[in-house]
């Protein structure tokens, strides 16, 4: 029998603030305080929230898992804030069970979650497959079908075998294909009876931007403008990635297709990040928000959809951008059963071919485009906890609706949405559970996410980043999203934030158990 939801006492503090907090950003009125319920969404709609391994599982070197990318990158000193790492993260590998409890009683029909490589192959295909690894997710999606929520699963989410680094430069090498499709192959194999819902990589733009232009993350490749590294080429290296990662997630796609999908009965797609853009000030700067949205949502989408590289990358990439074979072509086109897509912020966009522009922006690489959050001065949205993202809600119907127009007939899953405070606004732990704006962050952008819908975008789900704050890469722990707080300072207990208890309401979950769980 389900039993009563109790108010938190914070919700009247919330609402009070809610009511008088001044309309300082570009926030529409409608962005900022139309009502949003459950049954604005259809029945059979998947509310979730979203993980990943290396961010939550810690057990770095148990029951025979191997050494990854992040387990060596996180140790190097000054990487990471404070010098974190995930060897313990939020010790999920040991408390899953109690971590689903908590998802269960707030009532969550989904979970998305992935699967470490080095977990299942600690060594890629040069060494055995790791039964202790198969037994650790076996328990999770078994545990989680007990309790009525349907596992989404993400093959491939930053973390890879570092041994792949060390033999042939991972995702630079077209030998990372096959490295990719055999870990897929074994997942398949090993959790496909039950998985239903498969995401064979996270952001691969994001594995590309970040690790081979920026530098920021592992393997920490860049050249100037963008940063000064040890190796690498910022505008081509960029390329050769996501080329080798779209064609491992063809090729995965093609073996699921030939020897799984009509058996199992599930389905798969790919993910992207996915930022929406809206001009700065003059026309030019219109057609700027087209160009960038082509070359991040496009460069990923438009080869699996439409078999090739948007226009816009190949008249200003030339040579550089590479092409694919026939052969490719017919691996890649229409290599998806739905589209998935992690969705923040939104920026505005300048133009560079009629207005000046940094040296690092005004580049091919960069589409010729400088986004910027201010126009006029003004900010386009508050700004949250990461530098470059802002709350602007209208975004995410923006989003669904360029999605639905650039590739019609397509589903879409919201597989990730989130919402991090900044430090000023405090560090204290009751600070931190009375999380209030992340509440107001998320009926703001679920009710542009109703009106997507109403206006025929075909969304499936939606997730929330994160179940419980975790190990968010170069910012560590410093930096919180979950809708649970963690004490990874002492004793790793799970505590409900408001917002865990505002969407168990929302959803009709347990949330009077919700402190009662965390406590166990």
């Amino acid at each position: 029998m389900r039993m009563g939801i109790k108010m938190h006492p914070f919700f009247f503090c919330f609402l009070l603030l809610l009511l008088v907090s001044p309309h300082s950003y570009g926030e529409s009125e409608e962005d900022e305080f139309e009502e949003i319920k459950r049954s604005d969404f259809p029945k059979h709609f998947f509310f979730g929230a979203s993980t990943s391994s290396y961010q939550i599982e810690g057990g770095y070197l148990e029951d025979g898992k191997g050494i990854s990318n992040w387990d060596v990158f996180s140790h190097i000193p000054g990487k990471i804030t404070n010098n974190d790492t995930g060897d313990v993260a939020d010790d999920h590998y040991h408390r899953f069970l109690e971590d689903i409890e908590l998802m269960h009683s707030m009532g969550l029909n989904a979970y998305r979650f992935s699967i470490s490589w080095t977990r299942i192959l600690p060594r890629g295909r040069f060494g055995k497959v790791n039964k202790g690894g198969i037994n650790f997710y076996n328990k999770i999606i078994d545990n989680l079908l007990l309790k009525g929520i349907e596992p989404f699963v993400t093959i491939y989410h930053f973390d890879y075998p570092m041994e792949l680094e060390r033999r042939y430069e991972s995702w630079m090498s077209s030998q990372m294909q096959d490295d990719f499709v055999e870990f897929a192959k074994v997942c398949f194999e090993e959790f496909g009876d039950r998985v239903k819902y498969w995401m064979t990589i996270n952001e691969p733009e994001m594995v590309a931007i970040l690790g081979y232009r920026m530098g920021s993350f592992p393997p920490a490749h860049c050249s100037p403008p963008f940063g000064k590294c040890s190796m690498g080429n910022s505008d081509r290296e960029p390329l050769i990635v996501v080329h080798n990662q779209l064609l491992a997630h063809a090729k995965a796609v093609s073996l699921y297709r030939t020897h799984f999908q009509v058996k199992q009965g599930g389905s798969i797609g790919i993910t992207i990040s996915i930022q929406m853009y809206e001009p700065l000030d003059q026309q030019s700067d219109t057609q700027a928000v087209d160009r960038i949205l082509a070359f991040y949502v496009g460069w990923i989408y438009d080869p699996i959809v439409y078999g090739d590289y948007p226009k816009e990358m190949r008249e200003i990439l030339g040579s550089e951008l590479p092409s694919f074979s026939d052969e490719d072509k017919r691996y890649i086109k229409g290599s998806l059963d739905f589209i998935s897509i992690n969705h923040y912020t939104t920026k505005y966009a300048k133009d560079c071919f009629h207005s000046s522009c940094p040296d690092e922006v005004n580049r091919p690489i960069n589409a010729f485009v400088e986004t910027t959050p201010y126009r006029n001065g003004i900010l386009i949205g508050d700004p949250m906890g990461i530098p470059g993202l802002y709350v602007v809600p209208r975004g995410m119907e923006k989003v669904i609706n360029y999605i639905k127009q650039r590739y019609p007939n397509h589903s879409i899953f919201v597989t990730e949405n989130g919402y991090s405070m900044r430090p000023s606004d405090g560090n204290k732990v009751e600070t931190i559970l009375n999380d209030w704006k992340r509440i107001k962050f998320h009926k703001s952008y679920l009710a542009a996410l109703a009106r997507a819908m109403r206006n025929g975008g075909d969304v499936r789900g939606y997730f929330i980043w994160s179940l419980m704050d975790n190990f968010e890469w170069i910012r560590g722990y410093d930096t919180r999203f979950g809708l649970f707080y963690v004490d990874h300072l002492k004793t790793l207990e799970r505590r409900p934030k408001l917002s865990a208890h505002w969407f168990a309401s929302f959803l009709g979950g347990y949330s009077q158990q919700l402190t009662q769980l965390s406590s166990i």
